[in-house]
């Protein structure tokens, strides 16, 4: 259905341009010119190493009616002839009108940023609802998992792509969704078109410094769920044992949210009291709004406790009935590559695969791995290339926490792999180098003895290795089944 200017929230700002004839009636939207069809509003979007609006005329010649971008698209345009609407945020513009423009969504929406732990939240707190017989869905760097299955290229997809996916699944019958906010997601204004319930901070640690440069901006870019897209009088909850979490709380309570607090000290309406930990998982003593629980998770690490109630604040927050969520927690399962069973040694010993790829979310899975391991703890892992360099040798330091350390490729991309592992080196001199990742993985499954607990980190759910333009197949977890059965004598 043909869309006009109101219809898509846009006021009608034309500068020096062509006039429609009458009021537009748009067909669609769309920033890829090669996507254009006849009826669309072009919408020129600034990049990092060009500026849509270069782009314009093709998308004109396609049958775009307009085209919509910033001061600096309208320079490129050099005196257009042709209807432009100017925004100073013409992401956030692009957003509102895909949101108008699809229409529909899931009727309770909430999202989750932070460094580390996002997939796994979203993924939790579908489980938790899918339990309650909700119409669920979780999607992000995973994809969309639940109800409906699909495949996504971004974790935060870019707003035409989301609002499409929010009105298919709207249009069949999900009524629940979770979704990871990134911070270049949120950067970009990518979810400003999305109508939350709720939403959480999980935590912020030193990642993605090649996009945003200081971690200021990083951090700013996280607060804008709370500042900007989150609306006033919805709930944030937020992760107190993070150092950043009361930053992100005055963020929030300035915005005049209603904000749940989670944490090991007193005073949060989560509170973590303690915590038993087996080689199968852990039983976890928690107090909520002062009267106190006990649960069972089959979850490897002690971190998940935080993230399956934060999971669970979400679905209070969305006026689930506290102990019905609180009944659902033991029956949830491992989230795919995240702290997750790969593969089991006749001798006992065990690999997990899980998505660690910063130092700190590396230190934090081997801490919480160590209460589960018997005997000694191994890490086979490695550090992308292309990305922030000053965080390798961090990466060497990180996997210092393990008793035995084996250094490989992680998708070296364009750089010299072994100028990569050198950098990682700095932090951890005694590490076994081996380049070939399969390789590694063999070793380091070789190695393990009776009680004994290899992490392979890094990748968790992804099936591929950049190398250059090329993505070569391998699943860490695939590829740690492999080792044990040859090792073993299975194949």
């Amino acid at each position: 259905m043909a869309k006009t200017l109101a219809d898509l929230g846009l006021t009608r700002r034309i500068i020096r341009a062509g006039q429609w004839a009458g009021e537009p009636a748009f067909t669609g939207l769309s920033v890829d010119s090669r996507n254009t069809q006849d009826g669309h509003l072009f919408c020129a979007m600034p990049g990092e190493n060009f500026h849509g609006a270069e782009f314009a005329q093709y998308a004109l010649r396609m049958g775009a009616l307009g085209v919509l971008t910033d001061d600096k698209g309208l320079e490129i345009l050099d005196n257009p002839d042709y209807p432009v609407l100017l925004s100073n945020d013409p992401r956030a513009a692009l957003s509102v009108a895909a949101a108008h423009f699809y229409g529909s969504q899931p009727r309770h929406m909430v999202a989750i940023t932070g460094t580390n732990g996002k997939t796994s939240v979203a993924n939790f707190h579908r489980q938790i609802l899918e339990q309650l017989d909700r119409a669920a869905v979780n999607f992000g760097t995973v994809g969309v998992e639940g109800a409906v299955s699909a495949k996504l290229s971004h974790t935060t997809p870019e707003p035409i792509t989301l609002h499409k996916l929010l009105a298919e699944l709207a249009t069949k019958g999900v009524t629940h969704a979770a979704m990871e906010a990134s911070s270049h997601g949120l950067e970009q204004r990518r979810l400003d078109g999305v109508m939350l319930e709720a939403a959480a901070f999980t935590n912020l640690t030193r990642d993605h410094l090649d996009y945003h440069h200081t971690f200021g901006d990083y951090f700013a870019a996280k607060a804008g769920l709370f500042e900007r897209v989150l609306p006033v009088g919805a709930t944030a909850v937020i992760n107190m044992d993070d150092g950043f979490g009361p930053t992100m709380r005055l963020v929030a309570e300035g915005r005049g949210q209603r904000v749940l607090s989670l944490g090991s000290v007193e005073g949060c309406d989560m509170q973590i009291l303690n915590q038993r930990f087996d080689s199968d998982g852990q039983d976890v003593r928690f107090s909520w709004m002062g009267r106190v629980y006990t649960t069972r998770l089959s979850l490897i690490g002690g971190f998940q406790a935080s993230n399956v109630l934060m999971a669970a604040m979400l679905a209070i927050a969305l006026e689930e009935d506290p102990e019905a969520v609180f009944n659902t927690l033991p029956k949830l399962e491992t989230v795919r590559g995240r702290m997750e069973l790969a593969a089991t040694r006749d001798s006992g010993a065990k690999v997990f695969v899980d998505f660690a790829h910063t130092p700190e979310a590396l230190e934090t899975a081997l801490k919480a791995l160590r209460p589960h391991v018997l005997g000694r703890l191994i890490v086979a892992f490695g550090a992308g290339g292309d990305r922030d360099k000053g965080k390798r040798p961090l990466m060497g330091a990180a996997a210092a926490n393990a008793d035995i350390v084996f250094l490989t490729d992680d998708n070296p991309r364009f750089e010299d792999p072994a100028s990569i592992r050198a950098e990682v080196r700095a932090g951890c001199p005694e590490a076994y180098e081996v380049a070939d990742r399969a390789e590694a993985i063999l070793r380091a499954v070789d190695a393990l003895q009776p009680g004994d607990t290899l992490l392979i980190a890094g990748k968790g759910h992804e099936s591929g290795q950049i190398v250059g333009h090329d993505i070569f197949p391998f699943d860490d977890a695939e590829q740690a089944s492999v080792a044990v059965a040859a090792l073993e004598g299975r194949i």
